[in-house]
């Protein structure tokens, strides 16, 4: 049984983020201290957030945030003008819309009265994405205003502008300065630098908790750029390898929430920056997949079932409520054959087990499973 999402207790809230992967190169004796290249030969950025937030405290998260009504309004429209104009702004062929479990209610910022000039949706959340990005880290994502190449390389973020701390307490405050900030350096945001990358949903863990509907973008930059922490929503950050990522994670450094621990897991098929930048332009034509992870309570632990694995139920029942069984995770491995799934025992013992067929060009994760010794 599936269909649109039932009128409950969940709030779903749009919201966009971004995986920046810098490329690392051999330090340069004059440039500041650096860790040498990992074996991916890039980084990604991780921002700390602070204990005090209401949504995944003290995790470390990519930049990103909630959908604001002036992330699409119909003033960048003059901003992008006259080389990027709709419906597209320069990027492209739509990919195709494709029918994904649950349907949700469309609450667009901005859109409910019916603003036709309002930005389109994979324009509106990559400027949601980069705003963020400034916000949070500071990393200015932006390009000089005009026609500019192509993003067949990858690209560079500016300079952070004077008065850095004034300009961001403004955009918190309001976020329509973001515009006014990228009209003052007379620049529009890199949306053609933000790639197609996933879409997740929030799972449901318990009555009136926060739910997002949150679309990943992959952004690949030559080099890493000076990040800093806001020190309200982000408290500190690391650039870490999909590799070094993880490690620091089983060893209780840092915390990941499972949709990050995915991406960062996926990431590991990419041997180079280079690499990673080619299969995103190879597949921009391709779209996301969205997914609603439906989570199974067990005896020892919980199981995040995602689409195509064999236990996953297109049910809208289980968008309010959770699954649960009295046999052990181990237990409930050893009946299946069919997985895509997360088999969680604690907040950093998490295992990823994949046997089915990615799509859409897409790579999916390579089984994960934690040595019980290292834990």
């Amino acid at each position: 049984m599936s269909g649109p999402l039932r009128p409950g207790p969940s709030s779903w809230r749009r919201a966009a983020t971004v995986v920046l992967a810098a490329g690392w190169t051999l330090p340069v004796a004059a440039a500041p201290p650096r860790p040498p290249p990992p074996a991916e030969g890039f980084r990604l950025l991780l921002l700390l957030r602070s204990a005090r937030q209401g949504f995944l405290p003290g995790a470390h998260v990519f930049p990103g945030g909630v959908l604001d009504a002036a992330d699409r309004s119909a003033d960048w429209l003059s901003l992008f003008a006259p080389h990027h104009r709709p419906p597209r702004f320069g990027l492209g062929p739509a990919p195709p819309r494709r029918a994904t479990f649950p349907v949700l209610p469309d609450a667009r910022p901005g859109a409910a009265d019916g603003d036709e000039a309002a930005l389109p949706d994979d324009v509106a959340f990559r400027i949601c994405a980069i705003r963020e990005a400034f916000e949070e880290a500071g990393v200015l994502l932006l390009r000089p205003r005009g026609p500019g190449p192509v993003a067949s390389e990858p690209g560079r973020a500016l300079a952070p502008p004077p008065a850095l701390a004034d300009w961001r307490a403004r955009v918190r405050r309001d976020p329509q300065h973001f515009l006014r900030l990228c009209a003052h350096l007379d620049c529009t945001p890199d949306i053609w630098a933000l790639h197609d990358w996933s879409a997740w949903l929030t799972p449901f863990t318990q009555r009136r908790g926060r739910r997002f509907e949150t679309t990943f973008f992959l952004c690949c930059l030559c080099e890493p750029p000076p990040v800093f922490p806001d020190l309200v929503e982000v408290v500190d950050c690391q650039w870490s390898s999909p590799s070094e990522a993880t490690e620091s994670f089983i060893s209780k450094e840092i915390w990941l929430a499972p949709p990050q621990f995915y991406e960062i897991r996926r990431l590991e098929h990419f041997a180079s920056l280079s690499d990673l930048h080619k299969f995103c332009l190879d597949r921009e034509l391709e779209g996301v997949e969205r997914w609603l992870p439906i989570t199974l309570l067990t005896a020892d632990g919980t199981i995040q079932l995602l689409p195509g694995d064999e236990m996953y139920l297109e049910d809208s029942n289980y968008l309010e409520n959770l699954m649960s069984t009295e046999k052990k995770n181990e237990e409930i491995m050893k009946e299946g054959k069919k997985f895509h799934r997360i088999v969680m025992y604690n907040r950093h013992d998490y295992n990823i087990h994949v046997t089915v067929q990615s799509k859409y060009k897409h790579v999916y994760p390579k089984n994960y499973v934690v040595s019980k010794s290292r834990l």
